[in-house]
């Protein structure tokens, strides 16, 4: 692997795993969970706080940032990390997703993605050595090769065919990732050399496509893998299934991402199928709405019966927004729509989700994943608890 980017294998019981990822700008301890700062900002949430929570690491993403502020005007200021004002390592999104949930504003083709922009409707296109370059001028640690993400259920001859254009693009990527490293490209400035690129293992709910696609990106050969195309509308048994059999088909000494996902049990069940990296909307966007996680499950904020309840979120989560507020108070604010309603409860749902992974770290070093799994699952309900 170039440059600054490793991962070293720390620890094992059963297929969950431990590891230190190293990057140009820190040490990621896995399995991580990556908040999503969409724009460069996880909403709601300083970067002060996000140090505080526990992040080692954020997700930023290519086509929103491509679209404003724009990559030349990140590259001029230094790179998004001196940018936004974090110094941990980024990890950023290629936009494959964010072009899929534009619908009929986006037309796919062998040369790339043609949009409308969703800011002013003007017209745009990347291709995968666009969004390469947009990314060597961002300047994450780690970069996300374009790929075509289709909706669930998508047949197998779609998925087959899908699946063949990002193995194309896949390629394309590559072949400009690794001329940029070789010198310099006219247009292009490349605000962090010791960058690396993921391939991402597509091919819809089929095995047969999934154990494809993962060969044919370790045969172009990136620095990691992960797994996409899940959490798109198949059900979570489904989601559960395909990383279960996608997992074991990449190479056991690089870190392996799931994208977009998930709950806090999807946590746990897939650092048991053996994922490395996550990230997800959920702990911030669903915050925002008056929804916060405990260990028994999600509460709802806005309820009438937290009123008068005068406890914390949690009275166990070392989180601020827990030691000096009730839930009575967070529900005012919520009622009376106060800005600082969504940020403190943003901040708990981030505590409770990296706090989640630092315990999971802590049992497998132990050989007590297992326990911890079970103890997890007894516990923790997605329906709201009764108190």
């Amino acid at each position: 692997m170039p440059g600054a980017f490793a991962f070293t294998l720390t620890g094992r019981d059963g297929q969950a795993r431990t590891g230190r990822l190293q990057t140009p700008h820190g040490v990621v301890e896995t399995p991580a969970f990556m908040p999503v700062g969409t724009r460069g900002a996880v909403r709601g949430v300083t970067q002060r706080a996000l140090e505080d929570a526990g992040a080692s690491i954020v997700l930023a993403n290519t086509y929103h940032l491509y679209l404003r502020p724009g990559d030349d005007l990140i590259a001029e200021r230094g790179g998004l990390h001196r940018f936004i004002g974090w110094p941990g390592p980024i990890l950023t999104d290629s936009g494959g997703y964010q072009i899929f949930s534009l619908g009929p504003l986006v037309k796919i083709t062998e040369e790339g993605a043609r949009f409308q922009s969703h800011l002013d409707g003007s017209r745009h296109e990347l291709t995968p050595e666009k969004v390469v370059d947009i990314q060597a001028q961002l300047g994450p640690d780690i970069a996300m090769v374009l790929d075509e993400c289709l909706a669930a259920p998508a047949s197998e001859a779609a998925s087959a065919a899908s699946l063949d254009l990002t193995l194309r693009w896949a390629r394309r990527a590559r072949d400009r990732f690794l001329q940029l490293q070789a010198g310099p490209v006219a247009g292009v400035t490349v605000s962090n050399p010791g960058q690396a690129q993921f391939g991402i293992v597509q091919g819809g709910v089929y095995p047969h496509l999934r154990a494809r696609s993962a060969e044919a990106l370790q045969q172009i050969g990136f620095e990691s893998y992960a797994i996409g195309g899940l959490s798109v509308g198949e059900s979570v048994e489904t989601m559960y299934e395909v990383v279960g059999y996608t997992t074991p088909l990449l190479p056991e000494d690089r870190p392996r991402y799931l994208m977009g996902t998930g709950m806090p049990d999807d946590l746990v069940e897939c650092v048991a199928r053996g994922i490395d990296m996550f990230d997800c909307v959920l702990p911030t966007r669903n915050a925002r709405n008056g929804q916060v996680f405990t260990p028994d499950g999600p509460l709802n904020l806005r309820n009438a019966r937290f009123a008068r309840d005068e406890r914390p979120i949690d009275a166990q989560c070392p989180c601020d927004t827990c030691r000096r507020h009730s839930r009575a108070y967070l529900r005012h604010l919520f009622h009376n729509k106060e800005m600082n309603a969504g940020t403190l409860a943003s901040i708990h749902n981030l505590v409770f989700y990296l706090d989640t992974l630092r315990r999971i770290r802590q049992a497998i070093g132990f050989g007590l994943f297992e326990q911890f799994r079970q103890e997890f699952h007894r516990r923790f309900s997605r329906t709201a608890p009764s108190s």
